[in-house]
């Protein structure tokens, strides 16, 4: 019955009709929690505020229902560990802390201005559902593969401001010494021009100030679009890898074993995510001694052998 629980509570099971009404249940859960809170926002709505408790209070025990049933059936998550440490790790994944922070500030609401704060992590809830699924799974792939590129356009566009910032700073100080007081006050001038918004509510006064106004916001047309053609490049290879993974795999017609190395693309990866990117049902995990029957959460560590077969041939 354990078992069948984990794999029911399992989000992005779309084979499995209860997961996958699971999965629909607790977010339309979420929504309703997420729109509670924002109608509760509103004193033309105060005589629905007794609905909108209602409505927050069986939410909320959905969710500790949620949390309790994914902290029982841990031990299936992480298999290689024993029931105690495993449920230890989940405590302490990401989603176990979003979990419990989707949960807490409902009893502290009146406590402490951070708690009532916390309820936004809520909607990161969403996030954590979607994250099963292909789409979203694309985007979170291309983020990972390109975040040294991402990070060090971002880092351009820093020492940008900064620069530009201070430039403004120098060219508009006598003119304006009550809008531009010092270089920091620059900032939201520069990332507003960067980032190619301006909202006119500062803005430089001098011929030079104007000047290196339109280089800034040259400037800021190329910056921006850096990130924006590195993640382009990026839903590209990943697509072309799709493909070219989907027929390198055709050739497994019935079950056979691969090596997970640096160079299989499949270490550090669930088995979920093998099957969607490469398009194989991973069946078992030889890993030294130990044979893992694989879970759609299983992590493949540097070295193991799976025993797969190909999606095409299950259809």
């Amino acid at each position: 019955m354990k078992k069948r629980i984990f794999e029911i509570i399992q989000i992005g099971n779309k084979e499995d009709l209860p997961s996958r009404s699971f999965d629909i249940f607790i977010v339309t859960a979420i929504v309703l929690n997420i729109l509670t809170l924002f109608m509760e926002t509103f004193d033309e709505l105060e005589p629905l505020y007794g609905a909108f408790s209602v409505i927050e209070w069986i939410t909320v025990a959905i969710f500790c229902g949620e949390y309790a049933l994914r902290i029982w059936t841990a031990e299936y998550l992480y298999p290689e560990r024993t029931p105690a440490k495993a449920r230890l790790r989940f405590l302490c994944s990401f989603d176990g802390v979003v979990d419990l922070l989707t949960i807490l500030p409902f009893f502290y609401l009146s406590g402490f201005i951070v708690f009532r704060m916390l309820r936004v992590v809520r909607i990161l809830h969403l996030f954590r559902i979607n994250a099963q699924y292909d789409s979203f799974h694309v985007i979170v792939s291309v983020l990972i593969d390109k975040k040294n590129q991402i990070l060090s356009s971002l880092f351009i566009i820093v020492i940008l401001m900064l620069a530009s910032s201070l430039g403004i700073y120098s060219a508009e100080h006598k003119a304006q010494p009550e809008v531009f007081r010092n270089a920091f006050s620059g900032i939201w001038w520069s990332v507003s021009t960067l980032l190619t918004v301006g909202y006119g509510d500062i803005y430089p006064i001098t011929v030079v100030g104007k000047i290196m106004a339109i280089f800034i916001a040259f400037l800021g047309v190329g910056a921006v679009a850096i990130p924006t053609g590195i993640i382009s490049a990026g839903f590209v290879e990943q697509y072309t890898r799709q493909q070219h993974s989907e027929d390198k795999f055709d050739d497994i017609d019935e079950v056979g074993e691969l090596r997970a190395d640096k160079h299989s693309g499949f270490v550090g990866k669930t088995v979920a995510e093998i099957g969607q990117e490469f398009g194989l049902s991973v069946l078992v995990i030889l890993r030294g001694e130990l044979t893992i029957v694989a879970q759609e959460q299983t992590l493949v560590e540097d070295g193991d052998i799976l025993v797969v077969r190909s999606r095409q041939i299950d259809k």
